[in-house]
Parts: structure tokens; C-alpha cells; sequence
């Protein structure tokens, strides 16, 4: 993660409220490996945006997407449950965009699933699942 750190800018700084946003399914995730990354990140003082006082519902908040679009990096946590929460797909779907749209550096970690296994389920690609060179 020391990368997170050198790799800002001053410009990067003023243009990003967050270097990481942090996906994950909470039932998963949210007391074990989660907080952990999350403690770890903090601790080195790379800023970094869990959803911690949100208010569920069927879409995500406005909120949550302003903090995706204002995160440099965003670290999607892949766990078993992942794929059956809308709110993890909804999100997906708006990291993906960024990816695309503002180059937002994408960090798939796979917590106790086979990336084989979920990638053909969300329909990821070998590039964002790290399997093969960027291009």
C-alpha cells in the first residue's frame, strides 16, 4: 500500500477527497478483513472512505457516490455474499464507470472466493481481475 502514498500529488490531493474507496458486503467482511485493511490504511495516513454511517436502501445514496467519484483508488473486497447484494452491484457498477471515465485505479481483493469462481458470475475481465498485463 505504500504506493497509495508516494504515488499523489499535490494536483491529486486537491482532486481527490479520497485516496481509497473501500467496497465490500458487510456481513461479509465489515469486522474481520475489512476493518483491518481499513485500520491499516488509516494508520499509514492514506484517507480513505468506508460506508460506515450510511443509510441503506433499495439504490445507493448520492453520498456514496460522490465519495466513489472522489476516490483516487477504489479497493473492491470480493467475498462470498458480495455478488447477491444489489448495493455491492450498484456499486460496481459505479467504480467500473470511473475506471473508465476519470481512470480511477481499480484493486480487486478476493476474501476466501476463487477469483475463477466470481469473475464469470459478474462478468469481470482478466484485466481488472489482474490475471493478465494492462495493456
Amino acid at each position: 500500500m505504500a504506493s497509495l502514498t508516494n504515488a499523489s500529488s499535490s494536483t491529486d490531493q486537491k482532486h481527490y477527497r479520497y485516496e481509497v474507496f473501500l467496497s465490500f458486503r458487510g456481513e461479509d467482511t465489515r469486522f474481520n478483513f475489512t476493518d483491518h485493511l481499513y485500520t491499516a490504511l488509516c494508520q499509514r495516513g492514506i484517507k480513505t472512505f468506508r460506508d460506515d454511517g450510511l443509510i441503506r436502501g433499495e439504490k445507493i445514496s448520492a453520498a456514496l457516490v460522490k465519495a466513489i467519484e472522489e476516490s483516487r483508488v477504489s479497493i473492491i473486497v470480493f467475498s462470498r455474499t458480495y455478488a447477491a447484494s444489489r448495493w455491492c452491484l450498484d456499486e460496481l457498477v459505479k467504480i467500473l464507470e470511473c475506471r473508465k471515465s476519470k481512470r480511477q485505479e481499480v484493486i480487486p481483493v478476493f476474501y476466501e472466493v476463487d477469483p475463477s469462481v466470481i469473475g464469470p458470475k459478474l462478468n469481470l475481465s482478466r484485466r481488472l481481475l489482474g490475471t493478465c498485463p494492462p495493456e
